[in-house]
């Protein structure tokens, strides 16, 4: 790649982007980061389709979504804009496209912005295995003009805007069979669509990059930022960010912010949607939340992009690979090389804790931090890194307390200027908190975003929860995150949709059943899809799949391939479980521990 994502490694400054506009509201240029979520009411039900936009809207929800199945269903967008309209309130309105490019001519005609996905406009996906020569696949994009060209025209004319949205889950047969399923491949399948729609000097239109998996996320975007790069300098379209399928809860929060909070550390985004598997206004604090955190860092002390460029960096931004670090030693533990990432925790906290370590089941302190002998330095400090360097032997390095530095600039500009050979121990504040009233919902996205993303560079080899002062709650959300970013598997996995206008069950009741029933699986990865839109294509990164296949029916996959079809809803998680038995995955869950 000739010219990496963003100016510097350490740039936190936000990518240049001409703006879209969506109604009123612009994405983009000038423009904050804007914060949207998407309807999980049924398209045709109007009142509450038009009630949920409203509360959406009044929680600080900037543009709203909502599933157009069919061109019928897409005729209803009308009423819904209408009734959304008649409160006064000019909130924009998306209409979301799977499969029907007759449901996109329809729903162009009422709202004000539309979003396709490349991997299922025009193509099916049947996970065929064809090789394409050169002609036919210029055949096949020519077909897709076709397509697609009748939709650029309407929305251009009707001033309406659009998102080219690839996710990872859907690529289409003829992208997979010759780029595969990569980032590489979700960003040809957005430029292909992009091409068609500049050509009729359209360009009212943001592009996204997204997928379950952070690490798979953050690749994708940063390829897709890459290649606008060498497309050209008019080629500056925004960017909305999200992470599919990010689940519920605690570990839903935590994967939004390694894959959102990364990019924007980065520069890169322009709106986000952070989806949950729980009522869409649950969405919107925790983007706003994202969003003031970028605005603090922005903030926060000297611009350092002149303190590193691309060609100092040792590691691949597009390609995940962990730092080489040397293995050491450290309190009858082994830290660095291949070993696991390990968890740190202060002295005060690890003596909180003594009296319950044994029920704290995989949440168990592992180092003290005061006691491993590691080395505190400031990476912009010559001197102190010549010191280290100079040391024959490897030695536990981190970044010093107290410098107003961005976190992740700081350990990038450490790995970069430290000898490989010394392992690292990352921090997601270089303030530790004080504060036993402190919020949360920031600590944990702040802290998920730092060691979250400095985990995808490849970079950490333990982790040091320095924001939160509970000690019990900074180690669960220390292993969180390394499962989050897989860098440590400790509990079962899941991979869960957003409900929306699609939904075949109800997600959030079904995903806490089967979480009830299979939590123990440790290592077993699970996704619990609401429809096949993405479901296939997700069930790639999954060992087993529960998807909505028809209204009160279940399809049960085996990686991408679907095994049991039509499976009653109220015995489903029954078969889910037989399924996984029958895989020799299963074990007996450990009896409660007393106390």
């Amino acid at each position: 790649m000739s010219r990496s994502y963003s100016p510097s490694p350490l740039n936190t400054k936000r990518r240049t982007t001409r703006k879209a506009q969506v109604g009123t509201v612009g994405i983009g240029g000038e423009n904050p980061i804007r914060v949207q979520s998407m309807l999980t009411s049924d398209t045709r039900d109007t009142d509450s389709c038009v009630e949920e936009a409203l509360g959406l809207a009044r929680a600080g929800c900037e543009i709203v979504r909502v599933t157009a199945q069919t061109r019928k269903i897409a005729g209803n967008l009308e009423n819904i804009l209408a009734g959304i309209r008649e409160h006064d309130t000019d909130v924009p309105v998306v209409a979301d496209i799977h499969f029907k490019p007759d449901a996109a001519m329809e729903a162009v005609k009422w709202v004000e912005k539309v979003r396709v996905n490349p991997g299922n406009y025009a193509d099916k996906k049947k996970f065929a295995v064809i090789e394409y020569t050169d002609e036919e696949y210029a055949a096949e994009l020519q077909r897709i003009d076709e397509e697609f060209s009748p939709l650029v025209l309407e929305a251009k004319k009707r001033g309406v805007g659009m998102r080219i949205g690839t996710n990872h889950g859907s690529l289409s047969d003829r992208i997979m069979n010759r780029f595969g399923d990569t980032p590489l491949g979700m960003v040809e399948s957005a430029l292909e669509f992009a091409r068609i729609a500049r050509k009729h000097d359209y360009h009212d239109f943001v592009f996204s990059m997204k997928a379950s998996n952070p690490k798979v996320m953050i690749e994708a975007y940063r390829l897709l930022v890459a290649r606008l790069y060498e497309e050209g300098e008019d080629w500056i379209y925004p960017i909305h960010l999200g992470v599919t399928e990010a689940g519920d809860g605690e570990d839903g929060r935590i994967k939004s912010a390694i894959g959102i909070g990364s990019l924007l550390a980065d520069g890169v985004g322009d709106t986000i949607r952070v989806s949950l598997t729980e009522d869409a206004i649950h969405e919107i604090p925790v983007a706003k939340a994202l969003v003031e955190i970028i605005r603090e860092l922005r903030e926060l002390g000297p611009d350092l992009s002149n303190e590193m460029t691309w060609d100092d960096v040792p590691w691949n931004p597009f390609e995940y690979e962990r730092r080489a670090s040397s293995k050491i030693e450290v309190q009858g533990i082994s830290v660095g090389g291949d070993e696991t990432i390990r968890v740190f925790t202060s002295r005060e906290k690890w003596g909180a804790l003594a009296h319950k370590l044994d029920l704290m089941g995989e949440f168990q302190p592992e180092i003290v931090a005061e006691e491993s002998g590691m080395r505190a330095i400031d990476p912009r400090d010559e001197a102190a890194v010549a010191e280290l360097n100079a040391l024959a032997e490897p030695q536990l390095v981190t970044v010093v307390d107290g410098l107003d530095i961005p976190v992740i600039s700081a350990f990038r500009l450490l790995a970069a200027r430290v000898d490989a050979k010394h392992p690292i121990i990352l921090k997601d504040v270089l303030h530790p908190s004080d504060d036993p009233e402190k919020d949360f919902l920031p600590t944990l996205l702040t802290a998920s975003m730092n060691i979250g993303s400095l985990i995808c560079d490849g970079i950490g080899d333990a982790v040091l929860v320095q924001g939160e002062q509970a000690p019990g709650q900074s180690l669960r959300l220390a292993y969180n995150i390394l499962q989050a970013s897989g860098a440590r598997i400790f509990k079962t996995d899941y991979v869960a949709c957003p409900s929306c206008g699609r939904t075949l069950f109800n997600l959030q009741t079904t995903t806490q059943r089967i979480r009830e029933a299979t939590g123990h699986l440790k290592g077993v990865r699970i996704a619990v899809m609401g429809c096949i839109v993405n479901g296939p294509g997700e069930m790639a990164d999954a060992d087993f799949g529960y998807v909505g296949g028809a209204p009160g029916k279940i399809n049960l996959y085996v990686g991408k391939e679907a095994v049991k079809f039509n499976i009653p809803e109220d015995e489903a998680v029954e078969r889910l479980i037989d399924l996984i038995k029958e895989h020799d995955r299963w074990i007996e869950a450990p009896e409660p521990v007393a106390g």
